[in-house]
């Protein structure tokens, strides 16, 4: 099994054949592009999957491993309703490969404004048939014995969890057995567009013609958009995560409150993160959207660790070109792969947090640490539309909620891709609110 975090030394697991021409080619291999391939796929298209680093490198597989009903914007729960469908109905054994169970997610309440606004959500979520209930005090300290500080909570008993590292590349293996080419160490350069309209990609390994693309490359979609003329609002925060050594199995699923969340994982430890805490790298695209940030901004304003410069070859970095030539290299080959370093500081709070709420474990043992770039929205819901490209589709923006709605938003993406009836409303994820 590779090492985590995934990185460029891990040797590269998918070397298709980088074919002269394809249906569609989608720019990104984590779990939103690997879903969309499979799913246009299952409809009988021939699909390329071109990944700059390596698949799941970035916030795919660093990601919490929720699979979240709870919670959801209402746009988003009808389509994470069907998406819990979709991951039950995946083979038993690559189920169980990537640890997948179902064993609920809980948000819990140290106070009375949080319950209010659990019970606010979920007055809103029962006419979509959720089965998410409110727990008394008495419910959540027998779900949580030996706990301490919380008054009650809201639980989704059909949510789910899953080991992000081993699930998308899981999952990318299913897909290029179903006839998917999946090329990492690729990156797309450029599209190569006649009278508005897609005709191809111009790759660091050569042309690939194709009159459908799909662009899901998380933080880099930005940048590369705009490099096309197509500018959207889209920022990336810094998520940490600690994992723990082995602890008691005190609690078998997944739960957060408003200082951290925890899951159990097959390992027998946990991962450990600050529930809202995050770092923000300030670059020109941060100036660029401010405005659209604002209400964002003075919510989250104590949570959030402003940063004056991100690394070199971020894709917000001051010195990250924003054109380039299709024959020299591009950001998206000086940076392989993002892996920011986590917030020790705020992890040493979360040890303590934990240690506060379960006194008869204590702090935890550290085992790993690493952090995640999320590509976020003003509305913190996705962007899936036409770009104003003839064939060029939008999947980006998934507010670190991708993980768990992957399977669903394949679907929706690829019925987009070929002109299908929406089955849901989308008018939410619309390009129009995203520029």
């Amino acid at each position: 099994m590779s090492s985590f975090p995934i990185s460029m030394s891990n040797k590269a697991a998918f070397n298709g054949p980088l074919p002269e021409a394809v249906d569609v080619t989608v720019i990104g291999g984590g779990i939103i592009g690997v879903m969309t391939a499979w799913a246009l796929r299952k409809l009988g298209l021939s699909v390329l999957v071109c990944e700059k680093g390596r698949v799941a490198g970035e916030q795919s597989s660093r990601n919490w491993g929720w699979i979240r009903q709870q919670g959801r914007d209402y746009s988003e729960l009808p389509i994470m309703m069907d998406t819990i469908r979709l991951w039950k109905d995946m083979d038993a054994k690559l189920l169980e490969r990537i640890g997948f169970q179902q064993r609920g997610i809980t948000y819990l309440a140290r106070n009375e404004k949080k319950l209010a606004e659990y019970e606010t959500w979920l007055a809103g979520a029962r006419s979509y048939g959720v089965d998410t209930r409110l727990l008394t005090r008495r419910e959540t300290e027998a779900m949580l014995p030996n706990s301490a500080g919380w008054m009650g909570a809201i639980t989704t008993p059909s949510d789910a969890m899953a080991e992000p590292f081993v699930t998308v590349p899981a999952l990318a293996q299913a897909a290029v057995e179903d006839g998917v080419i999946i090329r990492e160490g690729c990156a797309v350069r450029s599209l190569d567009i006649a009278a508005g309209h897609v005709t191809g990609v111009i790759t660091e390994a050569g042309l690939v013609r194709c009159e459908r693309v799909v662009v899901a490359a998380g933080a880099w979609s930005s940048l590369f958009l705009a490099a096309h003329g197509v500018r959207i609002q889209q920022l990336g925060v810094v998520s940490s995560v600690i994992s723990t050594d082995t602890l008691p199995a005190f609690f078998p699923a997944a739960a957060c409150d408003d200082r951290f969340a925890i899951r159990r994982r097959t390992d027998g430890g946990y991962t450990l993160t600050p529930w809202s805490t995050h770092d923000f790298f300030i670059g020109p695209d941060a100036f660029r959207n401010a405005f659209a940030y604002l209400p964002q901004l003075r919510e989250d304003f104590g949570r959030t660790h402003f940063k004056l410069f991100a690394p070199k070859t971020y894709p917000d970095a001051w010195s990250t070109p924003r054109t380039w030539k299709t024959g020299e290299q591009s950001p998206f080959e000086q940076c392989r792969v993002l892996d920011p370093q986590p917030n020790r500081t705020e992890l040493e709070k979360i040890r303590s947090y934990f240690a506060e709420a379960f006194p008869s474990i204590g702090k935890p043992k550290i085992k790993s640490t690493w952090a995640g770039m999320i590509d976020t929205m003003p509305d913190a819901l996705p962007l899936v539309d036409k770009a104003p490209i003839g064939g060029v589709t939008i999947a980006t923006g998934m507010s670190g909620h991708g993980f768990g709605i992957g399977p669903g938003m394949g679907e929706v993406v690829a019925d987009m891709v070929q002109e299908r009836p929406a089955r849901y409303d989308l008018s939410a994820f619309s390009l129009k609110k995203a520029r």
